[in-house]
């Protein structure tokens, strides 16, 4: 049977497209806060960026079914040299939510691919107490519950059902799944690649947590879809989706993604809404990143 994916473009604050309790698991990769070189003054300060979370949070535990996964892939954010405790706050947004914090996962990126490096730098220029400002070449994969899964669930598939998800036991080990560290690349800003201004995480993230908590058929939620990576790692994999985007500017991007043009060859399909809460975000980001690349060389406050 082909796959069904729902693109709507508007505030995941308000999933009025989505019922109750009918989502089987939820990926997702919120803008990173006021990140200086993707979203840089997107919220007017971190409170506004902290209340975005906690409606969505609201939101989220209505449409995710009872015993099911919310996994969201983030870090703490340095802005103007001051640290931002994103992981602990997220963490404590989503258990007065109702979630259960389950587990952490770091995503650890090979060294030599840092975006910014002149933090470790000042210890070279000042080799004294105090330069000491480590590289970051992690982000955390935080796994949260809505409370506890019944397995009778999977007894009661369909046996064909369960045959298709089994999970490649001789994978999971070689790639070390089992370890609370995933060493994956992250996706390199090469010229040309469809997520090119997008803070995109690799479909490798996505492939293994779609494969790990969800049945073939079920539904995956992104919230905070981006250029579209977590609906295209559901549609390789048999499951459906529904994607949340604020940013009208990415349509064409998500639709490149998808390989919409394809979608007649594979027999599934895509539904793509625009609310009127939609925005186009993206070339006013890029415009800032650009300024932002500008005066990189010259001294800034804080490090």
């Amino acid at each position: 049977m082909g796959t069904w994916h729902k693109i709507i473009f508007g505030d995941c604050r308000r999933m009025t497209e989505v019922y109750d309790e009918s989502v089987h698991l939820m990926i997702t990769s919120p803008p990173y806060y006021n990140a200086p070189f993707d979203y840089p003054g997107l919220f007017a300060g971190y409170e506004e960026f902290l209340e975005m979370l906690r409606e969505f949070s609201r939101e989220l535990y209505r449409v995710l079914a009872p015993g099911r996964i919310a996994v969201f892939v983030t870090d703490d954010m340095l802005v103007d040299g001051e640290k931002y405790p994103v992981v602990a706050d997220i963490t404590s947004i989503m258990r007065d939510a109702g979630f259960r914090y389950r587990d952490k996962i770091v995503w650890r990126k090979p060294e030599g691919y840092t975006r910014i490096s002149r933090r470790s730098g000042l210890m070279v220029k000042h080799p004294y107490p105090m330069y000491f400002y480590p590289d970051n070449i992690q982000e955390s994969i935080l796994i949260f519950q809505k409370g506890k899964f019944d397995y009778n669930y999977v007894r009661a598939l369909p046996p064909e059902v369960v045959k298709n998800s089994r999970i490649d036991i001789g994978e999971f080990q070689r790639a070390r799944w089992f370890l609370t560290v995933w060493e994956i690349t992250n996706v390199l800003p090469f010229e040309g690649r469809v997520e090119k201004g997008v803070a995109a995480f690799p479909e490798e993230i996505p492939n293994r947590l779609i494969r790990l908590f969800s049945f073939i058929g079920e539904t995956v939620l992104d919230p905070f879809l981006g250029s579209g990576t977590t609906s295209k790692a559901a549609r390789a994999l048999g499951r459906n989706s529904i994607g949340y985007e604020i940013d009208l500017e990415l349509l064409s991007v998500i639709k490149q993604k998808l390989n919409c043009d394809q979608l007649s060859l594979s027999g599934d399909q895509v539904e793509i809404l625009v609310r009127s809460d939609a925005k186009r975000l993206r070339t006013d980001l890029q415009r800032r990143v650009a300024k932002q690349k500008s005066v990189a060389g010259k001294p800034r406050r804080g490090v």
